[in-house]
């Protein structure tokens, strides 16, 4: 059973060898290489390079297009600055009036935006090393997020209660694009699409149910439409919207370490794989193998089947590479 093969029966609820290895690898993954973030962030070819010498040497089984936050943010128009050691910068505030998005462009082009077009070129470049082999994770903004780059984020906070109808626009229009670039991923070879929507984690339910939900869907069904898997990733305590994306058509649910295990597997069901959920600092970074296998076995105790072993959010930097091995040693699937 290979990597993809093992990552789509645990999707599909169906009994593997083990569980399958999904570590988010950004800034680890590039200094592992003798690189940097920047580069990692600015060069498809950087990126790939990374994830491939990773997986070799920790044998997990799914690499990944993910990077930054402001992919889909250059397309809008943003200026986008890269650092050697921490995520990029957007230099200023594209929207910076909610209630005048005349100057917005519309509907940004993956495959003639710069920024865009180089994560379409990395999943590519992942089908010729890996096709078949590997699973492939292509990556979106959600709604609210991209809205947040585009806003800032406490302008956003603030204008989704003051000026709903007004932050809605700007989601309608950060979920068209997240549709394409969606699209123009799935048919270069990610066999999933992640959705990162972390700004979503510090909204009121009633909020995240009325304004932003609707728009996830519409990229979920699109994306399944495609043929590829959807993974919805929301950084943070997510108990409060745990109802609310319980009957979402999400394939894998990634979990942070602040969620409750036990309760996010009986409010969302076993329809839903469930991914994680170890703290990146205090357990991955901090750690030991030793302590790292114990918090792998103690989730899968607690989350049960059907299941995807990662921390809960990136690999830190400075994670000691023993560690992350130890994250990455097989896991024995085990029948309910």
């Amino acid at each position: 059973m290979n990597s993809l093969q093992r990552y789509l029966n645990t999707v599909k609820g169906e009994t593997v060898d083990f569980l399958p290895r999904v570590p988010i690898l950004m800034q680890f993954a590039a200094e592992y290489i003798g690189s940097n973030y920047g580069a990692f962030a600015a060069d498809h070819r950087v990126l790939v390079e990374a994830n491939m010498r990773c997986r070799e040497a920790f044998d997990f089984d799914q690499v990944s297009v993910i990077s930054d936050p402001y992919r889909e943010t250059q397309g809008f128009g943003g200026k986008i600055r890269y650092e050697p050691d921490h995520p990029p910068v957007c230099e200023q505030i594209v929207v910076p009036d909610i209630g005048n998005l005349d100057s917005l462009p519309n509907d940004p082009d993956p495959y003639h935006s710069e920024r865009m077009l180089d994560r379409v070129l990395a999943v590519r470049a992942f089908k010729e090393c890996v096709g078949g082999s590997c699973s492939i994770l292509g990556w979106v903004e959600g709604p609210a997020a991209e809205a947040a780059d585009l806003h800032g984020v406490e302008a956003f906070l603030m204008d989704i209660l003051m000026e709903p109808e007004a932050t809605a626009e700007l989601m309608r229009r950060c979920t068209r694009t997240a549709i394409r670039f969606a699209q123009a991923q799935a048919a270069e070879g990610a066999d999933t699409i992640g959705i990162g929507d972390a700004i979503c984690s510090q909204l009121p339910p009633d909020i995240y149910r009325e304004l932003v939900r609707p728009l996830q869907r519409e990229i979920f069904d699109v994306v399944h439409a495609t043929g590829a898997l959807v993974k919805l990733h929301i950084c943070g305590d997510i108990t409060h919207l745990l109802p609310h994306i319980a009957d979402l058509p999400v394939d894998i649910l990634d979990l942070d370490h602040m969620v409750d295990p036990a309760l996010a597997r009986r409010t969302v069901g076993s329809r839903m794989v469930l991914a994680g959920r170890m703290d990146p600092v205090s357990e991955v970074l901090r750690g030991t193998p030793e302590t790292i296998r114990a918090a792998v076995a103690a989730d899968y105790r607690n989350l049960g089947n059907p299941h995807l072993v990662m921390a809960g959010c990136e690999i830190p930097s400075g994670t000691p590479p023993e560690n992350l091995k130890a994250l990455c040693e097989p896991v024995a699937f085990q029948e309910p």
